[in-house]
């Protein structure tokens, strides 16, 4: 089966994303919106989204929005497993890193066939998340969606294992890699301030100021106790980092770090969030 334009893709990609953001799973989204996502106009994404319409792809509602059918979900949710199994190949095989994977992935999507998709899951053990801690869909065109806390909504005083961090940005992700919030690290939130809208959480790494670009973008977090299958505080205390699976699958913790960890600060304001 040929695979569709790679515009077609890159339009069926941008409506999923953007659904998986909306309040209800009824809820359309903005033509405006969607033209912003792909820098194009508004009257060039009309133009495709009609077209997508007449394919069966998507619902449009002239004035309102655009939707997704079954069929265009399950090929966008393709497309997005070919660029996540592509991301994790990218790191585990070829030695890149989380933060360079994200253009490449956009590159080789629209180039590999199924048959190769195919060949690299297998290779990296039938990952279930890529570098960044997104779910892959199934080979099925299934994407699992699954609530995450955030550090502003997680509970205080508890270990906390980064499973996500969404901003796929490459100087955001140094930013994160040099603050240990990459998925797996383990943080615990000491305290939140409403007024000030900041957040001091406790990490492994040594204390120092630093800016997030975005202050809408945050990392995801899941329970350190929630899952018993993967311990991030042993695999630290024995090599000084945490353990990365070379099959990919989420990384969990089981217990708390053992060793005092620096705390940090993160507040944030209109002009982005600080970690202090």
């Amino acid at each position: 089966m040929p695979l569709p334009s790679s515009t077609v893709e890159n339009y069926l990609k941008a409506i999923l994303q953007a659904q998986l953001h909306l309040e209800r799973r009824t809820d359309l989204v903005p033509m405006g919106q969607l033209a912003g996502a792909l820098g194009v106009v508004p009257g060039t994404a009309t133009t495709m989204v009609k077209t997508l319409a007449d394919s069966g792809l998507v619902k449009y509602e002239p004035y309102a929005g655009v939707r997704l059918t079954a069929a265009g979900e399950k090929l966008a949710a393709l497309v997005v497993r070919r660029h996540r199994l592509i991301e994790l190949f990218l790191v585990q095989i070829m030695g890149l890193s989380w933060t360079d994977v994200h253009e490449e992935a956009e590159l080789l999507e629209h180039a590999v066939s199924d048959r190769l998709i195919e060949r690299m899951d297998e290779m990296l053990g039938r990952p279930h998340a890529d570098p960044h801690g997104d779910p892959i869909p199934t080979s099925d065109g299934v994407l699992e969606r699954r609530p995450f806390d955030t550090l502003l909504t997680c509970p205080l005083h508890a270990p906390m294992t980064i499973q996500r961090v969404t901003d796929q940005d490459p100087e955001f992700l140094r930013f994160a890699e040099r603050r240990d919030l990459k998925p797996g690290e383990t943080v615990e939130v000491l305290e939140r301030d409403a007024a000030a809208d900041s957040v001091r959480i406790r990490g492994r790494s040594h204390s120092r100021s630093s800016t997030i670009p975005s202050s809408s973008k945050k990392p995801s977090i899941r329970s350190a106790a929630s899952s018993r299958t993967f311990s991030v505080s042993a695999a630290r205390a024995a090599s000084g980092r945490p353990h990365s699976p070379r099959n990919g699958r989420r990384l969990r913790s089981a217990t708390s770090c053992r060793t005092p960890l620096p705390e940090k600060h993160w507040r944030r304001n209109s002009a982005g969030a600080t970690f202090i």
